[in-house]
């Protein structure tokens, strides 16, 4: 029974990556260097500067990924313990936030379709909530007693997020960046075209 469950994981990954496809990494000279050309956006017109910061993540996606790669592992360098340290204590809140409205949705399903009381779903209920509430007792400890981790995990996932959408507002487009763009919207999908994708993001008309 698990050799076709294991091929079937293979073969969605493969369909997976083979759907999605990195562009290529953009010169030194055409991300900051001699050529890149930089102008403060217009805070007014929010359409244009949204579409410059789109087509931007689009084109120089990969550069963005090592950029982000490299600030992460630069500040995990420094501050080894206190980020996995922070990390952990992130995990254990989302975990805890995601059971609690999992579990509650899940009562709120069983209790619409049951016509009379169930002592035992009650009970189970009752345990669980107990067990969720020492999980956030557990975790406002350690979330005050390493805050300080927390906010520099918080800080070191933030600092290549803004590096990122600061380059992207104030890159200038040149004509090579507008017809890469426009070539490769008729290719394959990208990891940055997939997520803005599932955010609803959309660049306006080609060549713009």
């Amino acid at each position: 029974m698990s050799a076709p469950t294991t091929s079937s994981v293979g073969d969605a990954a493969a369909a997976l990556s083979g759907n999605l496809q990195l562009p290529p990494l953009r010169t030194l000279d055409d991300f900051v260097l001699g050529s890149a050309r930089f102008q403060l956006p217009n805070l007014k017109d929010f359409d244009k500067w949204g579409n410059r910061v789109v087509k931007n993540l689009l084109y120089y996606q990969t550069n963005y990924f090592l950029v982000f790669l490299a600030i992460y592992v630069i500040m995990i360098a420094f501050n080894p313990t206190k980020i996995i340290s922070g990390l952990l204590v992130q995990a254990l809140i989302i975990a805890i936030i995601w059971q609690f409205f999992s579990s509650k949705s899940k009562t709120n399903f069983i209790a619409s379709r049951l016509t009379g009381g169930n002592q035992i779903l009650a009970q189970q209920n009752a345990q669980q909530k107990w067990y969720i509430l020492a999980g956030a007792l557990l975790a406002g400890y350690l979330f005050l007693h390493m805050i300080s981790a927390v906010l520099l995990t918080a800080f070191t996932l933030l600092l290549p997020i803004s590096v990122t959408f600061i380059h992207a507002s104030l890159r200038l487009r040149n004509i090579k960046n507008k017809l890469a763009n426009t070539i490769e919207s008729f290719g394959p999908s990208t990891p940055m075209g997939a997520f803005l994708d599932a955010l609803n993001v959309r660049a306006d008309g080609v060549l713009n």
